[in-house]
């Protein structure tokens, strides 16, 4: 490590080395020790089709700042890393890259297909950990996982065939969500809904006896194809005549029953809707109650099947665009009504989800969801903010089973065989070799489960279990999970039910979450805007302590943030103002301290020091439990910056120039308060303190296994700290004057403090020859100073003498210059304003300008006069 430091801080000179020594000194590592409180965070696993962006520089930030806090606390600190396999994503990458070469998955078959799969992940799934290390992630990578390894495996089989075994996983028919893009099922959770542009196609349907016709509407034409029903409801008296009869199926022309069900709203549109069992949620519901036929009209890929006659083949658009014709040239179509409606989508593709009848494998969810609503309700869980936990109730209370199958290959397979001879189904965690039942063949489910399904497993499953390993006994329950509010369905929820189920505990203790990081304007990072930064391309420019520093300083907990250069380059500034500072300290040391110690006499600015940094330990130390992280960052950022650069070392430097114990004095206390405020900075800027903290004197091999700042009795001087306050307060105070009246510090004046803190001022005399340019210092109670500048503050009057300050002569020379100039301003402006010619052709708006212009110049030359007359 360096035991210098270079003239400027360079963060390509420090990182990646840093980063090294610590990761062949293990420090990650986390061992078990028996005697020590755990401390686990789980990493939510970025996708191994993923690539660092800046909403995973702002989640492992954050992880970063509490794992490095709690491990400096003297914790067990796991934080626990892996990848997903990501199923829809890392096909698609897949077969992409296949289509490419000309050849799909079905021509080179499932193993092949996986051999590819794996390939794919040797090749690229180590990519986003490599961008997470130059984060300064110090994840525990010794015990780094994959959502499809051998342990997350045996953990997905044994939970199937659990649940499965307690009737909690069936399957069934049922309308599921479709993506005819990514050609698989997806959950509830996995579909956005978007407010779009659509119709309503108003449709007369003949009843079959020709006694008239009912009129209905729908947004979806092309499905008329598959309906099997119209129905109404049992108490619209409108239709109770034709409840049991038959209306013809128009273009179709087949008969299909009027039924009465209570799902029908009696006072939504006329009252009437059509049944499409096969292509509805709601209609499915139906269609079960009233045993009506089901018949799907649509192949995987989204084009007309079978079943849709004469449109076989065409697209759903083109579909809908024909039936609207056919259905206006054979008089059926009664009207379009244009309306804006919620229409969903996939989350990966945005392709628009289709509803549609399949055979898939779900999760029973009534049961789970009860002991996971109560675990949080009773605050064994807690959301950070709060105000979060109320859209996981909501989600829990109204939650549907979940379709856990996936048309997919890459991924886990489901456990399920089936035997063609007999029909019976093996749900088996070891792979059976023929039917328990009559010795037939057996062949394996095809699907795969989806991927949020082992994602569920993560806190226990990467710990070992079903095992009862000493890592799952001594690090779960997790701690703290940290994430985005946009995954509180996908991840959160599944992982709690599922930890309930499986473990009898909770998963973790708090869920703390961050919003998301937008653009300078406020927009969502996204390709379609072009908007996106790459947190790589910042940390190249302005190093990792910048970047991270940028996302943890205002952030607050559910609060989306903006992302600015001007802000990361602030953050440069203050790292470049820490290493100085640093710099400043190594110069006037000798080589000879061993560690960081205060000596037995402190002077008045040691103490308030001491004072402001002790409590500044209780402060950051409570923010950082409240998970206030911004506010944290923010105080450390105002004690280094302003108390300890700009007030204690210009202070200390008076004692380092005297020499002697003056100069030892101040020197230790320099190096006890900049080595144990690096302490409290590390967890958000790692690699800059442990580069400065390894030149400093200090016990233990690196400032991250260093110990946690503690409050210290000793250290409050709360008496000497409002002692220091007033002499800062004078200083200020004549350095504003003196900036008012243009007075350079190079000038000196005496200065007669009148107070009845006598004691205080005259101590510090020497502070204010030093800060605030003053040649001697006099304190008394009262004085009457001819010619003098005043300076009030709240402990004292100052008074400083005029002709100290000012050159009396030359400054009414530059002050009647400066007042002829202005006066000839003034009478270009009243010479337009005399001029009828400008009044009557100029805007007003430009006249009114001339008018403000002309009183302010007025009210210059008023304030010139008065400075003149007061050097008389």
């Amino acid at each position: 490590m360096a035991k210098e430091l270079a003239k400027q801080y360079d963060p390509k000179d420090v990182e990646d080395r840093i980063y090294k020594f610590w990761l062949d000194g293990k420090y990650f590592h986390a061992e078990i020790h028996q005697d020590k409180k755990p401390y686990t965070i789980v990493i939510p696993p970025p996708n191994i089709t993923g690539q660092l962006h800046m909403g995973h520089a702002l989640d492992n930030t954050l992880q970063d700042i509490l794992i490095r806090w709690r491990r400096m606390q003297g914790y067990d600190a796991l934080w626990l890393p892996g990848t997903d396999h990501a199923s829809i994503a890392t096909e698609a990458k897949i077969v992409e890259a296949m289509k490419a070469e000309g050849i799909t998955k079905e021509e080179i078959g499932r193993d092949k297909f996986l051999e590819r799969a794996w390939k794919w992940r040797e090749k690229y799934g180590g990519r986003i950990v490599e961008q997470l290390k130059k984060m300064g992630s110090s994840c525990d990578w010794d015990r780094e996982r994959f959502t499809l390894d051998e342990g997350c495996s045996k953990a997905v089989k044994e939970v199937f065939v659990n649940l499965y075994n307690k009737g909690l996983i069936y399957r069934g028919e049922r309308i599921i969500n479709w993506c005819t893009h990514c050609m698989t099922s997806i959950s509830d959770a996995e579909v956005e809904h978007e407010e779009k542009e659509g119709s309503f196609w108003h449709i007369r349907y003949p009843l079959a006896d020709g006694s008239g016709y009912v009129e209905l509407a729908t947004t979806r034409p092309e499905t008329m194809l598959g309906d099997t029903a119209i129905a109404v409801h049992p108490d619209d008296e409108r239709y109770k005549d034709i409840v049991g009869k038959n209306v013809i199926l128009p273009i179709v022309n087949k008969e299909i029953p009027v039924v009465a069900d209570k799902y029908v709203e009696m006072d939504f549109g006329t009252g009437v809707v059509k049944i499409t069992p096969a292509h509805d949620p709601n209609d499915f519901e139906v269609g079960v109650r009233h045993n009506l036929p089901v018949i799907n009209v649509m192949t995987d890929d989204g084009h007309m099947n079978a079943n849709a006659g004469k449109y076989e083949g065409m697209t759903a658009a083109e579909c809908r665009k024909a039936i609207v014709k056919e259905l206006e040239e054979g008089g059926y179509l009664i009207k379009i009504e244009p309306i804006k409606h919620n229409v969903g989508s996939c989350y990966r593709c945005h392709t628009v989800v289709e509803p549609r009848i399949s055979k898939q494998w779900f999760v029973k969810m009534e049961p789970l969801a009860k002991p996971a609503i109560d675990i949080v309700r009773n605050g064994t869980v807690k959301f950070v903010p709060e105000r979060f936990d109320k859209i996981y109730f909501n989600w829990m209370e109204n939650i549907k089973d979940w379709c856990i199958s996936r048309q997919l290959w890459w991924g886990h397979r489901i456990p399920a065989w089936y035997c063609d001879d007999c029909g019976e189904i093996v749900v088996s965690k070891e792979e059976p070799t023929v039917c328990p039942k009559c010795g037939g063949k057996l062949r394996q489910d095809p699907d795969t489960l989806d991927t949020w399904f082992s994602s569920a497993l993560w806190p226990f499953s990467t710990l070992g279990w079903p095992e009862k390993t000493p890592e799952l006994e001594h690090f779960y329950p997790t701690s703290t999970l940290v994430t985005g509010y946009d995954i509180i369905f996908f991840w959160v929820a599944r992982m709690i039910f599922s930890a309930c189920e499986h473990t009898g505990k909770q998963p973790f203790d708090t869920v703390f979450i961050h919003g998301i990081v937008r653009d300078s304007l406020g927009r969502k990072m996204s390709k379609s805007l072009g908007n996106g930064i790459d947190p790589l391309e910042v940390i190249d420019k302005y190093g990792a302590d910048a970047l991270r520093f940028t996302l943890a300083t205002g952030n607050s907990p559910g609060n989306d943030m903006r992302f600015m250069n001007e802000k990361v380059e602030a953050s440069r500034n203050f790292a470049n103002k820490l290493w100085n500072a640093a710099r400043f300290i190594l110069m006037n040391t000798d080589g000879t301290e061993t560690e960081p110690k205060l000596p037995d006499e402190l002077s008045l600015e040691d103490k308030w020091v001491l004072s402001l940094f002790n409590r500044l330990t209780v402060d950051i130390t409570e923010n950082l439990e409240k998970f206030e992280l911004g506010i944290a960052v923010q105080k450390l950022y105002d004690f280094i910056w302003d108390v300890f650069c700009d007030w204690y070392i210009e202070l200390a430097k008076i004692r380092l120039q005297q020499g002697g114990a003056a100069r030892e004095q101040a020197k230790s206390v320099l190096i006890y308060v900049m080595s144990n405020t690096l302490k409290l900075l590390h967890p958000f800027m790692p690699f800059i303190t442990e580069e400065i903290w390894q030149t400093l004197p200090h016990s233990g091999e690196t400032i991250m296994t260093s110990e946690w700042c503690k409050y210290d009795e000793s250290l409050n001087f709360a008496a000497e700290e409002a002692e220091m306050e007033r002499i800062m307060a004078a200083v200020k105070a004549v350095r504003n004057r003196r900036a008012e009246m243009n007075v350079p510090p190079s000038k000196k004046a005496k200065l007669y403090i009148e107070t009845q803190y006598k004691d205080t001022f005259e101590a510090s005399a020497v502070i204010m020859q030093k800060l605030a340019s003053a040649s001697e210092v006099e304190v008394g109670d009262s004085f009457h100073i001819e010619g003098a500048v005043s300076i009030v503050t709240s402990d004292a009057k100052i008074f400083i003498p005029m002709g100290e300050l000012v050159d009396f002569e030359a400054e009414r020379k530059r002050l009647h210059k400066e007042l002829e100039n202005v006066q000839k301003q003034l009478a270009q402006v009243n010479g337009k304003l005399s001029n009828p010619g400008f009044l009557a052709k100029a805007p007003e708006a430009v006249v009114n300008a001339q008018k403000e212009t002309a009183a302010k110049l007025n009210d210059k030359i008023a304030m010139l006069n008065e400075s003149l007359s007061k050097l008389k």
